[in-house]
């Protein structure tokens, strides 16, 4: 039995999760509240199973692996049908780039601990840290609309027709966009690819459900 430690918002969490659904595979989500009792993820039970105290956390029988791009890599591996990856080497290497983008550089600047350390450090008010997060988008969301248009390989999804690593990074991260209110209308490419997207089941399956605050 897969066990995903969870948390609904964690972009990181989203995007397991629509890796699971893609690949059809049952798993049990354990809820690990980012901000509920001082974080849930610093308790001592879970600080043994992630020492990062990050979700998500994927444990697969004895094995725990961490960090959403290793452990949607993993699931690809372990359970190959349907790929998320093609053959195609340099194909691969552009979609694993584009979703670098997302997971290593956009995302992390805009994390929920990050937000929390301007905010509690530096006393930044609340249209401070949204002009933060607001930046960072900007910055990458330009950068990835025009890396798509020159590539000229989106379909329905990113890279095709078929979903990859590059849709299971971009729905989540337009999500959080969302939240915080960022202009995304010069994005037409990034807005139809996830407009497809969320009629997909097993990314809509994977959404957030916000009565969970």
């Amino acid at each position: 039995m897969l066990i995903l430690y969870d948390y609904f918002r964690s972009s990181a969490a989203f995007r397991v999760r629509i890796a699971l659904n893609i690949k059809q595979l049952t798993y049990q989500a354990i809820p690990i509240h980012l901000v509920n009792n001082n974080g849930e993820q610093f308790s001592e039970n879970y600080s043994k199973i992630n020492p990062q105290n990050l979700v998500p956390a994927l444990q697969d029988h004895q094995r725990i692996i961490t960090q959403s791009i290793a452990i949607i890599e993993y699931l690809d591996e372990q359970y190959p049908t349907p790929p998320l990856l093609p053959h195609d080497s340099c194909t691969k290497a552009l979609i694993r780039a584009f979703s670098l983008a997302i997971a290593a550089d956009i995302h992390p600047l805009n994390n929920l601990r990050v937000l929390n350390y301007l905010k509690n450090t530096f006393s930044i008010t609340e249209e401070q840290k949204n002009i933060w997060y607001q930046h960072w988008i900007k910055q990458g969301f330009t950068a990835l609309e025009k890396q798509l248009i020159s590539y000229n390989m989106s379909g329905n999804f990113c890279f095709g027709d078929t979903p990859t690593l590059a849709d299971i990074c971009l729905v989540p991260q337009m999500y959080n966009a969302r939240r915080f209110a960022c202009d995304l209308s010069h994005y037409p490419t990034l807005i139809n690819i996830d407009k497809h997207c969320q009629q997909h089941p097993d990314f809509k399956n994977a959404f957030p459900v916000e009565n969970k605050i």
